[in-house]
């Protein structure tokens, strides 16, 4: 059974899948017919401490730096067009490796060259985030959240929160969209860092 998650919802992965030590969060999206420029949507994950930010630079994760330092947290790569069924970009947590100071992890959505291309999150449909047992996918131990709202002015979107609660993971839809946040440097900012 797969457990549909609405925003700012949150579900404990130790009632939903209590032996999984690897969770794999997939995202996907289509683009809409527009002026028939591509859209190439970037997943990011960021590590962060207790007061939501990332720990460092090598906390961001993303298409051009696949792993935190630990290696619990894996980019798998980055697609350019979101064709095709399925997720568009995965990424890897490794739960029992996830260093302690780790208190969330934050999966970001953002548009590449939104200004430019004149492109935000309302000419984007179907877009979600799940998180599955990387070892052994089945609808058992997926989680999923469709983003069904208009973020018609978005170019970036806080997806969802993988974070630790009294030494449980748990995770939270978020659906967090920012106008202001145009570009990669603009949500790498979101969370405390400087795009270098």
């Amino acid at each position: 059974m797969v457990v549909n998650l609405s925003k700012g919802g949150n579900i404990s992965l130790a009632k939903t899948a209590p032996a999984m030590t690897h969770a794999r969060v997939g995202l996907g999206w289509d683009a809409r017919s527009t002026d028939g420029q591509e859209f190439d949507l970037d997943a990011s994950a960021f590590l962060c401490g207790a007061i939501g930010l990332a720990l460092s630079d090598q906390h961001f994760v993303f298409y051009n730096q696949k792993q935190d330092p630990s290696g619990s947290v894996v980019h798998l790569g980055d697609n350019r067009t979101g064709d095709g069924d399925g997720d568009d970009e995965t990424i890897d947590i490794f739960l029992d490796q996830v260093p302690a100071e780790v208190e969330t992890i934050a999966f970001v959505v953002s548009i590449d060259q939104a200004v430019a291309r004149r492109q935000n999150f309302g000419m984007v449909s179907n877009a979600y985030v799940r998180l599955f047992d990387g070892d052994n996918e089945s609808d058992d131990s997926t989680i999923l959240f469709e983003l069904n709202e208009d973020a018609s002015t978005e170019a970036a979107i806080h997806f969802a929160d993988l974070y630790r609660r009294n030494g449980e993971w748990k995770f939270r839809a978020v659906g967090q969209g920012w106008a202001d946040a145009t570009d990669l440097a603009a949500v790498v900012a979101k969370f405390g860092l400087q795009a270098g």
